[in-house]
């Protein structure tokens, strides 16, 4: 474990060395964050061009705190991992999770949210997809956002279910609601916001526990300065209770 922590910080640091990457968002004056803009309750992308989201606002902060602008870069789950090699961002946010092939890129900042991944479903299906074992069969629809962790999770965990890959995160909810679907599994926090807004027809199946752990974090170009300022920041904003407040508020918004 030490040996590849190792292997780890020196990857980042020869990586580092060739550009300060704090050093350039100041002088650039913007800070490039990445962001799928589909996941409630941390980022969505409006009809009109505008993200809201809790990550999105303590995006805004953290420009603010250092003295940038902020400039949203667009991306998709399945491409995250090369847009990040492609230096197309400074930080990813979002709900992103701190997954060992992305850490092994570039360094995540201080968890900001544990959670683990939990099936959502209609409410009269609650009792029924209360375990793996129970969503792994044959006349059971699975459904899925393509890349990253939910469709990796469904392939490893469901080969018996009809599985389907819904192109769009942002409606991928409602091929439940409208029974197309029975069932998805995805992050807790995500089950209980799209049954908050979906309420009286999705519901978290009622599990005993997550299926998995899983830890949501800010994913940083490799840059000790860089890191360390959004460390000071997230730390700050939890400490002070700022961090809780906000996402609080967008767990309930529509």
């Amino acid at each position: 474990m030490r040996f590849l922590l190792l292997v780890l910080v020196l990857g980042w640091a020869q990586i580092a060395q060739a550009e300060a990457v704090l050093d350039r968002i100041k002088s650039s004056g913007a800070l490039r964050v990445g962001t799928t803009g589909d996941y409630k309750p941390f980022a969505f992308l409006n009809k009109d061009g505008t993200y809201v989201g809790a990550d999105i606002d303590m995006a805004r902060k953290l420009a603010a705190q250092l003295g940038v602008k902020l400039v949203f870069v667009p991306t998709v789950w399945a491409q995250l991992n090369a847009d990040y090699e492609a230096d197309k961002f400074d930080i990813a946010i979002g709900g992103v999770t701190n997954l060992p092939p992305r850490a092994a890129k570039g360094p995540f900042a201080h968890t900001v949210y544990v959670d683990g991944k939990r099936p959502i479903t209609t409410c009269a299906n609650a009792d029924r997809f209360t375990s793996i074992d129970a969503i792994d069969k044959p006349d059971v629809r699975v459904v899925v956002n393509p890349g990253a962790s939910n469709e990796e999770f469904a392939r490893k965990n469901f080969p018996h279910a009809k599985l389907t890959v819904h192109a769009d995160n942002a409606t991928v909810f409602d091929e439940i609601a409208a029974g197309r679907q029975d069932v998805m599994v995805t992050d807790g926090i995500e089950v209980d916001h799209q049954a908050a807004i979906h309420k009286g027809a999705l519901c978290p199946a009622k599990v005993p526990e997550s299926f998995t752990h899983l830890e949501k974090a800010y994913w940083v170009r490799p840059d000790k300065d860089l890191l360390a300022a959004v460390n000071g920041f997230v730390d700050a904003e939890m400490s002070n209770g700022d961090w809780k407040a906000i996402l609080d508020h967008q767990l309930v918004a529509p």
